[in-house]
């Protein structure tokens, strides 16, 4: 089986936050902070969010809120990247159980399944998820390759795979959104397409790659 893939948490993207928390009683303000958007947004969604309500509900000062957060906007591009950083560290910890498996194709299925109960349980990620499309969808891809590890079988600096990659992910994307459109829990037919889809789209990369090479040509 492969090793567990050491795919590091990250800090939100550059401009999402005023101010990196350094001590530990920041960061649980920050944490906090971001709870409270996730749960404000469930509630009213983004029209009806607002500094001051998330402050109120994070039991902070407002002036706590804008020492991270410029606005609204940088609260909800940090909590999309907490939501990011918490789908990998999910998805690592499934793919490294035993009985997953060493394919690409179990992989995909990981995936997509941790995305999908993230969608239905993880507060504020209905709304708001990995963020905007052709942004974080890209920085996902970007981590697809030290997530897959071992189960990869193209060599992760090949920009053919990087582009597969991020067609697959905004694929994914959409055809996922369809699936929760439908069906607040997610139409089970709509994800099994959808994993259906990735593994067909990708096969036309991955397994090419893990093709043998043909032999030389005689004398």
């Amino acid at each position: 089986m492969p090793a567990h893939p050491h795919v590091p948490r990250t800090q939100p993207p550059e401009g999402a936050l005023r101010r990196v928390p350094v001590q530990q009683r920041s960061t649980e303000r920050l944490a906090r902070i971001l709870d409270a958007c996730a749960a404000e947004l469930d509630e009213g969604g983004y029209e009806r969010l607002s500094t001051r309500s998330v402050a109120a509900r994070a039991g902070v000062p407002i002036g706590s809120v804008y020492r991270f957060f410029s606005d609204k906007r940088a609260m909800t591009d940090a909590l999309a990247h907490r939501n990011l950083d918490d789908f990998v560290a999910r998805a690592a910890a499934r793919l490294a159980e035993p009985g997953t498996g060493t394919d690409w194709r179990g992989a995909v299925d990981v995936l997509v399944d941790e995305y999908t109960a993230m969608k239905r349980t993880a507060p504020g990620f209905a709304l708001v998820d990995f963020g905007v499309p052709g942004e974080t969808n890209e920085d996902l891809a970007d981590r697809l390759p030290a997530l897959l590890g071992d189960r990869l079988t193209a060599d992760p600096g090949d920009p053919r795979l990087r582009l597969a990659l991020v067609v697959a992910v905004e694929a994914a994307d959409a055809a996922l959104q369809l699936a929760f459109r439908t069906d607040p829990a997610g139409d089970l037919r709509a994800i099994a397409e959808t994993k259906a889809l990735l593994r067909a789209y990708l096969g036309t990369v991955l397994d090419r790659s893990a093709e043998p090479p043909p032999p030389a040509d005689g004398p």
